[in-house]
């Protein structure tokens, strides 16, 4: 059955969970903490970059309105795509402008504890950082976990909970704010986002091609803008495999100019 998801439906489908509103405050909260009073009474630095902190907040909110918007209940009641969407912001898109908006003076405190240095320098390891998130990202798509984080709530929450904190590792690499945890050479991080583009692509492929894996799709009744199930997950696995690939392609790309005046001013010094 076809039914009209216009103007009603995204107006009276906000997810307002308390779980999201207070997890998301109190992140806001600590975060404008740190970089004011707490900045000041320690000195932790001088001034506070303000494009940064425009960067931490816009991160958290574009990860907010993934959880929040209508985009959320259409994902978990009838569009696998709408899900991959949520998906792709709270992975791809809200961590890596979170880590690009934490000044590296607010995080080296913490890492004075020996204890928290070595977790973190393990876990920020390209390698384990590469598998974690990527270990991570197929085994909640595999259908009978999936399928148990639209009839559980908990569950739900913990599947979004994993998605940020190991996308927050996963970027680490590249967008690292602290020497202690150093960023991978220009080099280096093109090849880690070129290799960390290829789980997504090769699960998006693959469920663009596969027959309907996901229970609750099959048998939901109403059936949104008329998209039946294999066209849905078809559409779904694109939203993985195409975005992803473009937004690693322009990462990479940047990275590509960047190591090249990287290697024009070695040059330069040579020559001199």
């Amino acid at each position: 059955m076809k039914t009209d998801f216009g103007l009603n439906f995204w107006l009276t489908q906000w997810n307002l969970a308390p779980s999201i509103i207070i997890g998301t405050a109190l992140i806001i909260g600590l975060y404008l903490y740190g970089v004011g009073p707490l900045r000041r009474k320690y000195s932790l630095a001088d001034t506070v970059n303000r494009s940064q902190m425009i960067t931490f907040l816009i991160g958290v909110l574009i990860i907010f309105f993934a959880l929040v918007s209508p985009l959320d209940a259409l994902g978990d009641d009838y569009l696998f795509s709408a899900h991959m969407i949520q998906h792709l912001l709270i992975t791809v898109a809200g961590p890596p402008l979170m880590l690009l908006g934490t000044p590296g003076w607010l995080l080296r405190p913490l890492l004075r504890n020996r204890i928290t240095f070595h977790i973190a320098r393990i876990v920020t390891l390209p390698v384990v950082a590469f598998l974690l998130y990527n270990a991570d990202f197929w085994l909640w798509h595999a259908p009978p976990l999936y399928n148990a984080t639209l009839s559980n709530d908990s569950i739900h929450i913990l599947e979004h909970i994993t998605f940020i904190v190991f996308a927050l590792i996963n970027w680490w690499p590249i967008f690292s704010p602290v020497e202690e945890l150093p960023r991978l050479p220009v080099g280096g991080q093109i090849l880690y986002i070129f290799l960390n583009g290829m789980p997504s692509v090769a699960l998006g492929a693959g469920l663009t091609f596969l027959q309907p894996l996901y229970t609750p799709y099959i048998e939901q009744p109403v059936r949104a803008w008329g998209l039946s199930p294999a066209t849905d997950q078809q559409l779904g696995g694109l939203v993985m495999w195409v975005p992803v690939s473009i937004i690693y392609i322009v990462i990479a790309s940047i990275l590509f100019i960047r190591w090249m005046q990287l290697q024009d001013a070695k040059q330069r010094q040579r020559e001199a």
